[in-house]
């Protein structure tokens, strides 16, 4: 028998200081496991602004190994809130190796499970290209506080394969932690629909797998470090999403918030067997999937 466990989406803004944005990531945790949360998730990268609007090297001074001092200061909240973290990093590898990356810290302070981030974006304002290696972790799930919890972020929440292979290691829910918004120029014209787009696709990722779906977003504007380009507005809208895709609960566009909803997995049993998607799969049929486009060869 399961039993339903309560999530915690924690929406921030970022500002230069990284102690100080710890120390709010911390009190909002805080107040999350506060109001029954047994498992919270921070937003991608949150130590600090959305330092990849531009190219520089001095950026990689951000970056810090894991296990390391981030890992090891939110392993003590969580070994004294009793509760387990999604904690996103810039993670340093080695020399010149860097991650877009995510630990699971399990409610004993230990780190449960490490992620890196598979799909580097490279858009204007987004240049992760420039700072981040692929991910070499592949696609897994995580036990914790009786959930099986799998982590992606940001880029990924709009591939199905990233999806399809994490509830296929058995998560519960996807965390999506994620650093998204507007470009100044778009927002009148665009802003609405690529919002729009972003909700519904993790939505369908939810329906698609029969599976839980939290999308924990910065919010607020930010500038870029230097140089040119108009900034990020960052647009919140922290959301959960139920096994038929369902939005629980849902954060404003312009403030920040602490969101807290309930998991049941039970409910992903009920609704795998009315909408047998699983069943049906043909994955005898599915070789191509690994083509980059239709007849070309196959990547192996």
């Amino acid at each position: 028998m399961t039993t339903p466990v309560k999530i915690g989406l924690v929406q921030m803004s970022m500002t230069a200081d990284a102690a100080d944005n710890a120390v709010r990531a911390e009190r909002a945790i805080e107040q999350a496991v506060g109001q029954g949360a047994r498992v919270v998730c921070l937003p991608e990268l949150f130590l600090t602004p959305y330092f990849c609007q531009v190219e520089s090297a001095e950026m990689f001074d951000l970056a810090e190994s894991i296990p390391g001092p981030t890992t090891e200061r939110f392993g003590r909240v969580a070994q004294r809130l009793g509760a387990a973290l999604i904690v996103p990093l810039f993670e340093r590898r080695a020399a010149g190796l860097y991650h877009n990356s995510a630990v699971v810290i399990d409610r004993h302070g230990r780190i449960a499970g490490h992620y890196r981030k598979m799909h580097i974006p490279d858009d204007p304002a987004y240049y992760e290209k420039y700072y981040f290696t692929p991910g070499d972790l592949g696609f897994v799930a995580v036990s914790v506080e009786g959930l099986r919890v799998g982590v992606l972020i940001c880029w990924d929440q709009w591939f199905p394969e990233a999806a399809r292979l994490t509830a296929a290691a058995g998560a519960d829910v996807l965390f999506y932690p994620t650093a998204i918004g507007w470009h100044p120029d778009e927002r009148d014209e665009h802003g609405n629909e690529q919002r729009e787009a972003w909700i519904t696709v993790q939505r369908g990722h939810a329906v698609a797998n029969g599976v839980y779906v939290a999308a924990v977003n910065r919010v607020g504007f930010e500038p870029p470090a230097h140089g040119s380009g108009r900034g990020l507005q960052f647009w919140g809208s922290s959301f959960a999403a139920g096994p038929l895709g369902a939005i629980i609960a849902q954060a404003p566009t312009d403030a920040e918030a602490v969101v807290v909803v309930e998991i049941d997995p039970s409910r992903i049993e009920a609704v795998r067997r009315g909408w047998p998607f699983w069943r049906d799969r043909r994955i005898d049929a599915y070789g191509p999937i690994v083509n980059r486009w239709g007849d070309g060869p196959a990547v192996r």
